[in-house]
């Protein structure tokens, strides 16, 4: 399957794994892209120096392209930006802010700049800087959300600029893959699905256990009102953060109540601890390696596009 994004990326498939703090590494970033993807490595609020570990362990493990995903409000932000140039990496995607400020650099490097982007008005807007692709990631998506939809939000960004889009949000087999391409998407970004990959490494096994015991209607958002609304698996903390939210809570109680939390998940309490996930939690049945997700996918996009030319057929 060609698109113009898997002419930019070199990849195979139009499939990126997504960023996830605290849980996309070395490991799975280099199996995702070894299996025709693009793997990502999240940097998170990590120092420089433990992304520039993981990177190297993905040259180890690999010689296909892979990504590092910035999130532009760490405190290590510009560090992890120096980091990535030295060490060469090809592409980067992203998150919480404005890449602007390291867009030259970056760009001069030869390092292609990819950003999420919650809305139509700040995909234009990064369109002028000369960002290279816009990753458009609907509320269905896990962790820190905007409003809109995926099924609302990816046309009007592909109606507003030229560059390659890549949905994100909701999407975890080959039909939401062909439900995007429809949309106007070139690409997909999926991160749920790869969190109970065996070669993510990162997160205890009591959190995919989580991701794979969620039905339909297990997420929550929690946070909205700090300004920063999260997406998790309802659990004890998810429920005792909403009270507070009931009972009125100041922004920064509320703020000092979730500080750590997604660490604590991550590292195995999956009740205290806050459990990103996407609400295509339900649609996660059983961990796989990233090989096979990815292959599963391509498989069901095929079949989903042949369903599609028999109907028009017969029609």
């Amino acid at each position: 399957m060609k698109t113009r994004i898997t002419e930019l990326l070199g990849i195979e498939y139009p499939i990126i794994q997504g960023g996830m703090a605290w849980i996309a590494n070395g490991d799975l970033a280099a199996a995702v892209s070894t299996a025709g993807g693009l793997g990502t490595i999240g940097a998170g609020s990590a120092p420089a120096e433990w992304v520039r570990g993981q990177i190297r362990k993905v040259k180890e493990l690999t010689d296909k392209p892979f990504a590092v995903n910035i999130m532009l409000l760490s405190p290590h932000a510009k560090d992890v930006v120096d980091v990535v140039i030295e060490e060469r990496v090809p592409i980067v995607t992203t998150g919480a802010g404005n890449p602007g400020i390291y867009m030259k650099s970056l760009q001069e490097a030869g390092t292609k700049v990819i950003p999420v982007v919650p809305s139509v008005a700040l995909a234009k807007r990064l369109e002028k800087l000369g960002v290279d692709a816009i990753i458009v990631e609907g509320m269905e998506a896990g962790g820190h959300i905007g409003e809109l939809t995926t099924m609302v939000l990816v046309p009007q960004v592909v109606n507003a600029v030229s560059v390659p889009v890549i949905a994100a949000g909701g999407i975890a087999d080959g039909r939401g893959l062909v439900a995007a391409l429809s949309l106007g998407a070139e690409g997909v970004q999926m991160g749920t699905r790869f969190i109970v990959a065996h070669e993510c490494t990162a997160p205890h096994a009591n959190y995919k256990q989580s991701i794979i015991n969620a039905n339909d209607r297990d997420t929550v958002v929690t946070g909205r009102p700090t300004g920063h609304p999260v997406r998790v698996i309802r659990n004890k903390l998810a429920r005792e953060f909403m009270e507070m939210e009931k009972n009125g809570a100041t922004k920064d109680e509320l703020e000092a109540f979730g500080v750590g939390k997604y660490r604590l998940a991550v590292e195995g309490d999956v009740e205290k601890g806050s459990v990103l996930s996407g609400q295509i939690a339900g649609m996660v049945q059983k961990e796989q390696s990233a090989a096979d997700i990815l292959n599963d996918v391509m498989d069901g996009a095929r079949q989903t596009l042949k369903n599609i030319r028999i109907f028009s057929t017969e029609a």
